[in-house]
């Protein structure tokens, strides 16, 4: 007989005495995917960051049982410019502003630790941000970025094998290709491989100076197959991650409010 498969554990599908009783179970771990809806060159589709998030919490879910929250599908996406159409981005200081703001009543249900689960390069800065102020708020809570291109050393180099600065490249291309094919235009691959133009530079640059189409990196070496060996990679390190954060405790119990005496 085969093992049935154990479904992601929706909060958007639990009622208030369903979350009850996952908290006082001591489930205290919660993962909240963030992504952008912003252009990734002529042939992925603007959602390819949120769904990228979304799809890997679902899969750490199954093996984990930690409970995903709404996914935020909107980012910091400032830096790829107004150059291209479809791109809809938020502040960074409203980014920080909702992840904090959602982890206020997360906290306030009895939830004390949180892995955002970070799809977009220009999230992490503001994210990051969020999990400071979380931390300054709240003694006994937990809180981390996890940006999902760098979740391992394995994972880290699938993602930058063909640009240092890659953006809509061959693994996003090949992770959509193996996991929502309507997401890419095949016919678009060969056409849309764009260099990288930004080793040596002393500043960072918006997207519009560094790329003639919204890419950085070579798409048109994406592959399903290679889509499916990065997201198993994703999926079995970021469960191993998962395992640890729910058993973490802090080193120290020392008062972040009260000054040593």
């Amino acid at each position: 007989m085969h093992a049935i498969e154990q479904r992601p554990l929706y909060w958007e599908t639990l009622t208030w005495e369903d979350a009850g009783r996952l908290r006082d179970s001591g489930a205290g771990l919660c993962l909240l995917p963030v992504g952008a809806t912003e252009q990734h060159g002529p042939h992925l589709g603007l959602g390819m960051d949120s769904r990228n998030a979304a799809l890997l919490c679902e899969a750490v879910s199954r093996e984990t049982g930690a409970p995903i929250l709404p996914a935020l599908n909107y980012g910091c996406s400032l830096g790829h410019s107004r150059r291209w159409p479809g791109t809809l981005s938020l502040q960074p200081q409203t980014l920080m502003d909702v992840a904090t703001q959602i982890f206020d009543w997360l906290y306030n249900s009895g939830f004390k630790k949180l892995l955002i689960v970070n799809g977009h390069v220009g999230n992490a800065a503001p994210l990051r941000c969020a999990v400071d102020l979380i931390r300054s708020r709240y003694d006994d809570a937990m809180a981390r970025v996890c940006n999902v291109a760098e979740i391992s050393p394995r994972v880290r180099a699938e993602f930058f094998a063909d640009a240092e600065d890659w953006h809509a490249n061959a693994a996003e291309t090949s992770l959509m290709l193996a996991l929502a094919p309507e997401m890419v235009r095949p016919g678009k691959l060969s056409i849309s491989d764009d260099e990288d133009r930004t080793a040596n530079l002393v500043f960072t640059h918006p997207v519009n100076h560094t790329s003639k189409n919204g890419v950085t990196g070579s798409p048109s070496r994406a592959t399903r197959e290679q889509g499916e060996k990065l997201f198993r990679f994703m999926v079995e390190d970021m469960t191993t991650l998962v395992r640890r954060a729910e058993k973490e405790k802090a080193p120290l119990e020392q008062s972040y409010f009260s000054p040593i005496e």
